[in-house]
């Protein structure tokens, strides 16, 4: 199942990552990730832009599970 993102919206981006724990996404504007054990992974191509993106995400998805 790929998810399509019109906007970059960490907090949204995290939530669906954290219940779906595996598939694929695309963020219009960034480009194609694919996410597995609820966390994004490394896009296969090296922009600087998409590893920031990861790498916000990734801290969203951990900061929503020290809270809960």
């Amino acid at each position: 199942m790929l998810r399509i993102f019109r906007q970059y919206r960490p907090t949204q981006i995290a939530r669906y990552v954290k219940r779906f724990f595996k598939g694929r996404l695309y963020i219009e504007g960034v480009g194609a990730f694919e996410f597995d054990g609820g966390r994004l992974l490394p896009p296969g191509h090296s922009d600087k832009r998409a590893l920031s993106v990861m790498t916000e995400v990734n801290k969203e998805i951990k900061s929503m599970a020290i809270t809960a």
